[in-house]
């Protein structure tokens, strides 16, 4: 027991923290403009960031996975504030965790599998673009001092690392905080800093239960709103799961992680926060300051809260352009420049998922449908390619008396329309046998593609003789086939 601590807690301490209080400093904005998104105060975001992270540390299924406010989830809580306010989205947070945890023990995770590499590619890479996107705001109709200190931070980000000695043992991003902020303090520049984006709360969170009804029609009012912040708060996490995973090169358990996304819901709704899931860029953020264990997650939520409120004076001084210069860093360590070069080598079907999958994330700005939109052309392009390996061979065993038909291959709604224009129902031939012996029947529509081939042949006189069923497809055929049956024969022949 003590070793598993050990492991999960304790093994990269000091990478841990150091990466745990960059990911609260690049916390910190984001939670408020996610906030400001929403429509709702800042201490909103960052009571529910710092509930997520340090709840999600012990409940979590994938160490050194950063979890909190959102824009995907901000986004779909618009339009419940605005016509109802808070009280009502601290329900349907407190709803969403529910239905996250009832997604974890049904195992939904396991849904994942359907999602192609080509998905997940294009899924990185439309983040890496939106994360770049939402900084342009910081970057546009300032003055030039703003541009030098964002230059300044990346020379630093990607600088630092290259000093002897202290270049490996500090993260570059806390050095570009730490230096642009003395900077920015020293020189008295006018640009913006963390403290323009909102009021920092004053006070540590409170227990607060949603001052709601407890009717019906409360249920009616929030249920669609959490089923759609389950749906994409768990897509999220699943596929910034996936991604932590190729970047460390171990497992997680996804199922684990549900729950334990359920349960930070919870919590954050019962202290007056809103529903929150993994963050790509700040779990990349503490994946390459060094932090690989839970406690990277637990020492970001207590040091975001910690900063917040008792050093809220300190941490109003950190320029924005620090931060900007940091989730640049996120956005092109994020994104996937090997799908570029991959361009040529892969299958034309391959690249048109990934860039579809990109081109829906980023313009409709919704995780959920980009996805959708991928694993929907993945199935479709997997559908044609199966049902084109599909082949109908025949040899004539004794002349103008019999023929046999050799199937090989899948046969299902999308090969059906081929398995049909391959036989030839206008020979004059007394028997026809037809050996299924290398093939399989999947669906319904396979089914009644046999049904009408060999209604077809007995309409022209043909004996018909199927061999070789193998026992899947047998208990599918012969369940379903009608070829048997006259009155269903003319039913499915539509009398013609």
């Amino acid at each position: 027991m003590y070793e598993k601590f050990k492991q999960s807690w304790l093994s990269n301490l000091k990478g841990d923290s150091l990466a745990g209080i960059v990911v609260a400093l690049a916390l910190i904005p984001e939670a408020i403009a996610f906030s400001i998104i929403a429509g709702v105060d800042p201490k909103v975001g960052l009571y529910a960031s710092f509930a997520i992270c340090v709840i999600i540390a012990f409940t979590g299924g994938r160490s050194g996975m950063i979890s909190g406010a959102t824009g995907a989830m901000a986004l779909l809580m618009i339009t419940l504030v605005k016509d109802h306010g808070l009280e009502y989205l601290l329900a349907a947070t407190l709803l969403t965790g529910v239905l996250q945890i009832i997604a974890g023990y049904l195992r939904l995770a396991d849904l994942m599998r359907f999602v192609s590499r080509s998905v997940v590619t294009g899924f990185v890479n439309a983040l890496a673009i939106l994360i770049f996107m939402s900084q342009l705001p910081e970057l546009t109709d300032v003055t030039w001092h703003v541009y030098a200190m964002t230059l300044a931070g990346l020379a630093i980000i990607y600088g630092f690392p290259y000093v002897p000695v202290i270049g490996k043992a500090i993260p570059s991003p806390l050095v570009c905080i730490v230096v642009l902020t003395v900077v920015y303090m020293v020189t008295g520049m006018e640009i913006r800093s963390v403290g323009d984006m909102g009021e920092l709360p004053d006070t540590l969170p409170v227990f607060l239960w949603p001052n709601v009804p407890l009717n019906f029609e409360t249920l009616m009012i929030i249920l669609p709103y959490s089923i759609m912040l389950t749906v994409v708060g768990l897509l999220e996490s699943m596929m910034t799961a996936t991604i932590i995973d190729d970047l460390t090169d171990t497992k997680s358990d996804k199922s684990r992680e549900c729950k334990g996304q359920g349960v930070a819901n919870i919590g954050a709704g019962l202290i007056g926060g809103m529903a929150g899931c993994a963050m790509i860029g700040q779990s990349v953020i503490n994946i390459k300051s060094g932090g690989r264990r839970r406690t990277s997650s637990l020492i970001a939520g207590v040091v975001l809260l910690l900063m917040v409120v008792f050093l809220a004076d300190w941490v109003s001084q950190i320029p924005m352009a620090a931060l900007v210069a940091v989730m640049i860093m996120v956005a092109i360590g994020t994104f996937s420049w090997e799908s570029i070069r991959d361009l040529k080598k892969h299958p034309m079907s391959t690249n048109f998922v990934m860039v579809a999958t990109v081109v829906a994330t980023v313009g409709t700005h919704n995780l959920a449908i980009g996805v959708f939109v991928g694993v929907l052309l993945a199935a479709m392009f997997f559908a044609n390619k199966v049902g084109n390996i599909m082949y109908i061979g025949s040899k004539e065993l004794e002349a103008g008396k019999e023929r046999e038909y050799q199937v090989v291959g899948q046969v299902f709604f999308a090969s059906s329309e081929r398995f049909l224009a391959a036989f030839d129902f206008k020979e004059s031939i007394d028997k026809v046998t037809i050996n299924l012996s290398k093939a399989h029947f999947w669906d319904i529509t396979a089914v009644q593609a046999l049904d009408r081939v060999v209604i077809k042949f007995r309409r022209e006189g043909t004996e018909v003789e199927l061999v070789g069923l193998s026992e899947a497809s047998a208990t599918v055929v012969d369940r379903y086939a009608v070829h048997n049956d006259p009155e269903a024969v003319e039913k499915l022949m539509g009398g013609h």
